[in-house]
């Protein structure tokens, strides 16, 4: 179903306009056309003190005047929002557009896991200099054409789709905005999560995770590796889902994206037991149909 318009609620009193924003909860439109909603209210409300001010310095409005002038300014607020407003529509798009699920950090790839990570909370601009903003539409577009050719030719040498790398990618690094960084600040590149253990001698990023043990939920500061480039990234998790017993499955999972995702959750690749759950959440997400349709790409 095509993502609902926020021109289906352009009265105030289309209540069937506003019961369609909840057919498609997570779409841009949709949190765009709530915003609207909310900057609206405030308009109105901002018009009802000043009509009770005016009222309070003169003859007080009849019933069937006041009734009249309350449909006016609830009109007028709500065409005001569309245009504007207050600006509380962008602040409350962007605010409600960025609530990506975190991800679960991999477990070691020479150990077996024992704890499950959320993504680090740092911010990642997808390149030095570079603004991060909201996930939207637009900067998940970006995403897809920024690390899918990278991933694409990964996931050929390995024989599996890249749907299901993608979607790991988009869930490890919040659509490419968050990501841990170096002591210097670069963010570290590290498009799949891969904590730097003993055995990497690497550059390292750090990040505040929080880790779970036996259904404990536990704060932690977590080493990652972090890279030069994407490529390098993405080559070094080809490397590990190739060269690994742990991944066989998901490598023989081929080309289906739905058998990938379910055997990378029961790896232990990362230890969150709703890993595979949000992976699939992605996989099958309008956000992902989308982004590839815009940046025009074809799997």
């Amino acid at each position: 179903m095509p993502p609902t318009s926020s021109s289906s609620a352009d009265t105030y009193t289309n209540f069937s306009g506003l019961a369609a924003l909840k057919k498609d909860t997570n779409s841009p439109q949709t949190l765009r056309a709530v915003a609207e909603q909310v900057d609206a209210l405030f308009l109105q409300m901002m018009l009802k003190s000043m009509r009770d001010a005016s009222a309070d310095q003169g003859d007080p409005a009849s019933n069937e005047m006041g009734m009249y002038q309350d449909m006016f300014d609830k009109q007028v607020a709500l065409s005001l929002s569309k245009h504007g407003g207050l600006g509380l529509g962008t602040l409350l798009t962007r605010q409600l557009s960025s609530g990506a699920s975190p991800a679960s950090t991999p477990a070691s790839p020479a150990s077996a896991p024992a704890t499950a990570r959320p993504a680090p909370t740092s911010a990642y601009t997808g390149a030095p200099g570079r603004p991060s903003s909201a996930t939207t539409l637009e900067s998940a577009s970006e995403f897809v054409s920024e690390v899918l050719p990278t991933i694409r030719r990964a996931a050929d040498s390995l024989g599996v789709s890249p749907l299901g790398m993608l979607a790991q990618a988009a869930l490890e690094t919040g659509w490419g905005k968050r990501m841990a960084r170096t002591a210097e600040g670069a963010p570290s590149l590290n498009m799949f999560g891969i904590k730097a253990d003993d055995s990497w001698d690497g550059a390292r990023a750090t990040a505040s995770t929080l880790e779970f043990s036996g259904g404990v939920a536990t704060q932690r500061h977590t080493a990652f590796r972090a890279y030069g480039s994407i490529e390098e990234s993405v080559s070094d998790f080809a490397r590990l889902l190739g060269s690994s017993p742990r991944y066989k499955d998901a490598v023989a999972a081929g080309g289906d994206p739905q058998a990938y995702v379910q055997s990378i959750g029961k790896s232990g690749y990362a230890t969150d037991p709703e890993y595979a759950n949000k992976l699939n959440d992605i996989l099958n997400s309008s956000t992902l149909r989308m982004a590839l349709n815009v940046s025009g790409e074809k799997l």
